[in-house]
């Protein structure tokens, strides 16, 4: 079938964990199968420390925490808020843990320790909020997630035959065809988008999948319903699964196999989770009948309240000392350093060498191309409301300004509409700014699991939006141009659409720019209409480069994209076009053609200092800084990893 994991449990029991080298040459697909296996994950002494705002001392997240897990176990990582799960998490998952931590301990697979590289393509992560383009379908989802992770070895057919068995596995396959939802287009329930995120996870088939509160937002019956999926998974294939979970009701807490309790970054308990009874009765805190066991331990271990005169405290820090002290805690630290061994490390070489392939950078960037247009077309916030939007800035433009006659009254009208049309038309690109963050989530958690960089995902973004601004470029020239009586030249009309195109291709990108750096929707939202602002002061309209103050032409001036854009359009519009000086021939300009009542157009651009001939070079200025702007849009996402 060429698939690369026994997916098949719809029926709703655990297929044989183990898969023969027969089956792996029978199936046609070696290089995928779990042919080398992760038999355990472990770790050892893992301790987070930061420097405290406050004391400016060193503080520890998490402090000394060990465990051993064996394939097909899954794993419940629990305790109170602000307890250190999501960074214990990270760690293990080799990502981030907080901005300006010190990371030590080690961690090891099959009993020893592997590269970073080797690691994140055998391992994938589930974050809490689900990773999901609300505009695709939901085998779309799962579509995409093969292309941007599985080779060109594997075939189409291949491909398609593990989607579907993915879908089977965890009962959305009556769901493949529906958008997976967005603010404005109901989709699938969150139980199914849970589900989703795990499985867009699974087709690279990984050896441990991590899991940030996988039920998180859900009800009891949808939560119970995806950590099952996840526990059927786990035994089927041999998938080391450890999650971060909250307060998981008893039947959800009984699927686990093994649970780590933390409390103020410390270990309170780590084992099978059918022994947590007798170890808790031992140590004095025995739990009642007929009570949730989850909740009994997180009420326990919780320092933060119910706690008069530091009682809470101090029985936490008990229960971690006895821990500590105990004969479970020991074995743990005598399993892991147990396992270390030459056998294992070449297995895990080979496993790295072999079987971890990724598609090239083309094809990666050819999918994200291929997504982003589906998106594009089919969720209006990305561009249609823009569209929306231009028609109507063109609509207002070409009728207050409607009909301007070539005559000396109509100048001023004629450059007031030039400078509002063009920069209000890089203004509005702010409207951009909600789709890009969105993009920009996407690439965060993608890039974090190691599909992709910053190159594949700018290049892809950048071509994706040139037929659109176009075809923005092309709606409102039509209307505007037109409606506002500008030179009437087919050429001139060409030139026009090509400024106003730019003018949109540069604003974009310096959205693109800004929310780089400050992925933030009211931040980068005000930075980029302040900027619009300050463009739009020293682009040469307000203030004629002529008589600007030296500072802004020299420092702001030279590089706002607006001026290049205003520049143009001012020559495309006076350069060959004569304007009449009405009744009494008092021209407003005296030209070569006061003694015909008529103003040639070439005075207006000298009274702005603006000479002809230039098309050429503005263009190639526009262009260059289109491309610094995107440049440093790489260099920020590629720089920032958050």
């Amino acid at each position: 079938m060429g698939l690369a994991v026994p997916l098949t449990v719809t029926d709703g029991g655990a297929n044989d964990a183990s898969t023969s080298d027969l089956d792996v040459e029978r199936n046609g697909d070696s290089r995928f199968l779990m042919n080398h296996s992760v038999k355990s994950f472990s770790w050892d002494g893992l301790t987070v420390t930061v420097k405290d705002r406050e004391t400016k001392k060193a503080r520890d997240l998490i402090n000394d925490i060990g465990g051993d897990v064996q394939q097909g176990e899954l794993v419940a990582l629990m305790g109170p808020s602000g307890c250190g799960k999501t960074t214990l998490l990270n760690v293990l998952a080799r990502r981030p843990a907080a901005s300006g931590a010190k990371v030590l301990g080690d961690s090891y697979v099959n009993g020893v320790k592997v590269d970073a590289g080797p690691f994140g393509r055998m391992t994938s992560y589930v974050e809490q909020e689900d990773a999901l383009i609300g505009s695709l379908t939901v085998q779309e989802t799962l579509q995409f997630a093969a292309d941007l992770s599985l080779p060109s070895s594997v075939t189409k057919r291949q491909r398609m035959d593990r989607i579907r068995t993915l879908l089977e596995a965890f009962g959305i396959q009556k769901q493949a065809s529906t958008l997976v939802g967005t603010p404005l287009r109901k989709g699938i329930s969150g139980g199914q988008k849970r589900r989703v995120s795990v499985a867009s996870q699974l087709i690279t088939c990984p050896k441990i999948l991590f899991l940030d509160e996988p039920t998180s937002g859900l009800d009891s019956t949808a939560s119970y319903e995806v950590m099952s999926y996840a526990k059927e998974l786990a035994r089927a294939n041999n998938i080391i699964i450890i999650a971060s979970i909250h307060q998981p009701s008893t039947t959800t807490f009984q699927l686990f196999d093994k649970l780590l309790l933390l409390s103020g970054g410390r270990s309170c308990y780590f084992g099978p989770v059918v022994n947590v009874v007798s170890y808790f009765g031992q140590i004095g805190h025995p739990i009642p009948g007929q009570t949730n066991p989850a909740e009994f331990l997180l009420d326990i271990v919780s320092a933060d309240f119910g706690g008069a005169n530091g009682l809470a405290h101090e029985r936490v820090q008990a229960i971690q000392q006895a821990w500590a002290e105990s004969a479970e805690a020991k074995g743990v630290t005598q399993q892991v350093m147990g396992r270390a061994s030459a056998e294992m490390e070449k297995k895990v070489a080979s496993l790295s060498a072999e079987d971890m392939a990724r598609p090239g950078p083309v094809r990666i960037t050819a999918a994200l191309l291929h997504r982003s247009f589906i998106k594009s077309y089919r969720d209006v916030v990305a561009y249609g409301i823009r569209i929306v939007m231009y028609l109507g800035l063109a609509v207002m433009t070409g009728t207050v300004w409607i009909r301007l006659h070539p005559s000396q009254e109509y100048i001023q009208a004629f450059v007031n509409a030039i400078f509002f049309g063009s920069a209000f038309m890089s203004f509005m690109a702010v409207a951009y700014v909600p789709a890009f963050l969105e993009d920009r989530a996407t690439f965060a958690k993608e890039r974090a699991n190691g599909l992709y960089g910053a190159a594949p995902f700018l290049i892809s973004n950048f071509l994706i939006g040139l037929p659109f601004l176009f075809l923005m470029s092309l709606l409102f020239s039509i209307v505007s141009y037109w409606l506002s009586n500008f030179r009437p030249d087919g050429s001139a009309f060409m030139t026009w659409v090509m400024w106003t195109f730019l003018d949109l291709v540069a604003a974009e990108s310096l959205v693109v720019f800004v929310t780089a750096i400050f992925p933030n929707f009211v931040i980068a939202l005000a930075l980029v209409a302040f900027a619009n602002g300050l463009w739009m002061s020293v682009s040469g309209f307000l203030v004629t480069p002529t008589i600007l103050n030296p500072f802004w032409k020299y420092v702001f001036h030279y590089i706002d994209y607006q001026a290049y854009v205003f520049q143009g359009m001012m020559v495309n519009e006076f350069s060959q076009r004569n304007y009449s000086c009405g009744e009494g021939c008092q021209c407003m300009y005296i030209t070569d053609l006061a003694d015909q009542c008529q103003i040639r157009g070439t005075a207006v651009l000298e009274t702005y200092g603006y000479a002809t001939g230039r098309t050429g070079k503005w263009l190639g200025i526009l262009v260059g800084i289109i491309a610094v702007y995107r440049l440093l849009g790489w260099a920020a996402l590629h720089l920032r990893r958050t």
